[in-house]
Formats: structure tokens, sequence, C-alpha cells
């Protein structure tokens, strides 16, 4: 469980989308980097490209072991939860190239691993990635996210791979 792994967390958007790089030893994170790919400018598919593009480069400038990716919420607006999906879809695409796992998270299980609960504000995920993290300035509330979905998935392996060790000493396994 010592073995250390690198988790590139996406917090997508069609505007704006967040990502995050933490490296875990066991159930410690260590902060590597985050920030924003924004796509304002152009048409739509043109946004997408810049997305597709944007996070290729950091998943091979950061070679993550794994990714760890926000799935859509449901949105009031139809077309604001298509066009989210969009961006995702264009995130995600963009990890196929180097094989990397990916793995989901709904925003819900996101904040519940990292604040506590579900129904928590961007402001106190962004609070509790800094604790966490020991940062010196807050992430902005998309890199905050992303980094709190790869929190998440570090923590949920950790446990996963616990309770593998325990049912195989007790032979359930």
């Amino acid at each position: 469980m010592n073995k250390q792994r690198r988790i590139l967390g996406i917090d997508p958007g069609s505007r704006v989308t967040g990502f995050g790089v933490l490296d875990f030893t066991g159930d410690m994170p260590s902060y590597v980097a985050s920030g924003t790919v924004r796509s304002l400018q152009g048409s739509f598919p043109e946004r997408l490209r810049q997305i597709y593009e944007a996070v290729g480069e950091i998943v091979s400038q950061y070679q993550p072991d794994i990714v760890a990716i926000e799935t859509v919420f449901m949105a009031r607006n139809a077309g604001s939860a298509l066009k989210l999906g969009q961006a995702r879809s264009a995130a995600l695409c963009a990890t196929f190239a180097s094989n990397v796992d990916v793995v989901e998270y709904s925003p819900r299980e996101i904040k519940q691993a990292v604040v506590g609960t579900g129904a928590a504000r961007k402001e106190q995920v962004q609070h509790m990635v800094v604790s966490m993290l020991q940062l010196d300035a807050s992430p902005s509330a998309d890199a905050a996210d992303a980094l709190a979905a790869a929190i998440c998935h570090g923590h949920q392996r950790a446990v996963r791979e616990r309770l593998g060790a325990h049912n195989r000493v007790a032979g359930l396994r």
C-alpha cells in the first residue's frame, strides 16, 4: 500500500475546466500541481478542442496513474447539462491516448469525502482542500474541485486496499 500513485483530478466545465495533480503514498496526499483550462473564445466545437488539447498536454506532462473525474449532475437547464457532458467527454477523450485508468465520482461523493457532507458549498471544498494539502494559498474553485476529486479517489483507493488486505488475511477473498 505504500506505492506512490499519481492521481489527476478533473472538474469538467464548458468554459472552465479545473485540474489537480496529487501524489499519494498510502493515504497521504502531496500536492503536485493544479490550475484551470479556460475555453472562453470561439465556437463551441473550438472550445471543446481547447479542452481536449489542454487536458492532453496535462496528461502528457504529469503522467498520472489514474484520472478521477466528476460526473455530470442534473442541471436545471438541459442545454447546460448537455454542454457540460460534451466538455467532460472532451477531457476524457484526451486521457485515452495515455491508456490511463479513469474513475468517476459524483459531486456529492467528492464533497462527502472531502468535507463530510455531500451538500457542501464550493467555499467549504476550497477550505478543506487547502487544509488537507497544507497549501499556502487557496486554488480557484474549479481547481479545488479537481483536487477534491483526486483526494476522494486517493482515500477510496486506500480504504479498498486496506479492506482487501484484511479480507485476504481473514480468508474472505
